[in-house]
């Protein structure tokens, strides 16, 4: 009976320590109904935005379905792999220019879907997609649950086109390499599948200068302006380099470098007006931002709105890399970095492997760090952690193993912004406050 007392005691007593400070809640989808209550000047812009997704979408959606034979089987979905990976980018010029460099090009370019994107976590190591063949692998969560923000409106149609894991800027940037190594007509498949994919981004991206991490629109959190895994900054480093003309973009016509140079434009300034600013001091970046509030959203049921480290960091690595920076670029490094410094970790490391019974978790090591949490509240600036539940909690420890185990809750990648910031300030000390 003792025994018994103490066990109850004990769960009372945890129960008293856990505590849920918040749930996250679903992103919203760019709606017509949504787009119509907006300003008359900003209305039209978003309204011919979302007609073009939408017609994107049955294009994409009756291409693949003109190459399919009623009562053929539909071929296997294609092979899943890391997509980066499999586009090595920093190959001597000379190998682009190999059979084996023309086999992965010619791969890349058979998955490109008809709007001019790519899916993700695609392997391009095998064979050129088969007549009828998915643009895109099983993309879907391997942990489904009720009221998953990840589920799709038809499991079929999954990512189809995405800049989310590097996919579309680094087919692109392959491409680009492919093509310039093969100066011969042996090459236009690669230059015409590049400007289609320049045609993509352009397209893609919102009024405002955001991306999706979907486009066509999928719905929900894909519909925001995604800052999770570069897909912002690479699309507008990208476009920048295209403006240029330089190298690899060479061949491309004045007009589209034209179009490129203020798509960059655009995406600059959506960077800068979604730091977000807290009691009137500019902090960090979130994850995924609203596309038409402007307001940070929750992404995967335990990615909540929030700012983020690894996010912000990068988006503060590329203002560091662009060659003229304004005062206005200045002001969102520096407070930006500010932030870094207020946030990182220091004394703790985040340790433990990926199985029961311990799994991952903060150990206590004098000299460790700096590290940071993926997220920090917004209003309060402290380390808050999301689960699949979408509960929102304050000690990593107390959410479930399985996504404790399974995602990046500490890292200390946003260190090399802070690396990259002492060089900055010296090259550029006429606009440092």
């Amino acid at each position: 009976m003792l025994h018994k007392q103490m066990l109850l005691a004990l769960v009372a007593l945890t129960s008293l320590n856990t505590s849920v400070i918040g749930t996250s809640k679903p992103a919203e989808s760019i709606t017509a109904e949504r787009i119509a209550h907006l300003r008359a000047k900003e209305r039209a812009a978003w309204a011919a935005y979302l007609d073009r997704s939408q017609k994107q979408m049955l294009a994409d959606r009756a291409a693949l379905a003109a190459e399919r034979t009623r009562g053929a089987p539909v071929p296997p979905l294609p092979k899943e792999g890391l997509t980066a990976r499999s586009m090595p980018l920093d190959c001597d010029a000379a190998w682009y220019g190999t059979a084996e460099a023309h086999h992965l090009a010619d791969v890349i370019v058979s998955f490109q879907t008809p709007a001019g994107g790519w899916s993700k976590n695609l392997d391009f190591s095998g064979e050129r997609r088969a007549q009828g063949q998915s643009y895109a692998p099983d993309n879907l969560n391997k942990h489904p649950g009720p009221d998953d923000f990840d589920t799709p409106r038809d499991p079929t149609w999954n990512y189809v086109g995405t800049l989310d894991n590097d996919a579309t800027t680094t087919e692109l940037r392959f491409l680009a390499r492919v093509a310039a190594a093969t100066i011969t007509h042996d090459g236009d498949l690669y230059r015409v599948s590049f400007r289609k994919g320049i045609h993509y981004l352009l397209a893609a991206q919102f009024p405002n200068g955001g991306w999706p991490q979907v486009w066509p629109l999928q719905g929900g959190y894909h519909d925001a302006i995604t800052y999770n895994d570069n897909a912002v900054s690479q699309a507008a480093e990208l476009m920048t380099d295209v403006s240029a003309g330089a190298g690899q973009y060479s061949f491309l016509p004045p007009d589209l470098r034209q179009q490129a140079a203020a798509s960059a434009d655009r995406a600059l300034d959506c960077i800068l007006r979604t730091q977000i600013i807290v009691n009137g001091k500019r902090t960090a970046w979130a994850q995924q931002i609203d596309a038409i509030t402007l307001q940070p959203v929750s992404a995967r049921n335990y990615e909540p709105a929030a700012l983020s480290s690894g996010e912000s960091a990068d988006l503060l690595l590329y203002l560091m890399r662009l060659p003229r920076p304004s005062g206005a670029v200045a002001a969102a490094i520096q407070d930006g970095i500010t932030w870094l410094n207020s946030t990182a970790i220091y004394g703790q490391q985040w340790v433990g492997g990926r199985n029961p019974p311990s799994g991952r978790h903060l150990e206590s090591k004098p000299d460790a760090g700096p590290i940071w949490a993926r997220f920090y509240s917004i209003s309060a600036n402290k380390q808050i952690f999301g689960d699949r539940d979408k509960t929102i909690h304050d000690d990593v420890a107390e959410i479930s193993l399985e996504r404790r185990n399974g995602y990046a809750w500490y890292s200390s990648g946003p260190q090399q912004a802070l690396e990259a910031y002492e060089g900055w300030r010296r090259l550029h000390p006429s606009i440092i406050r």
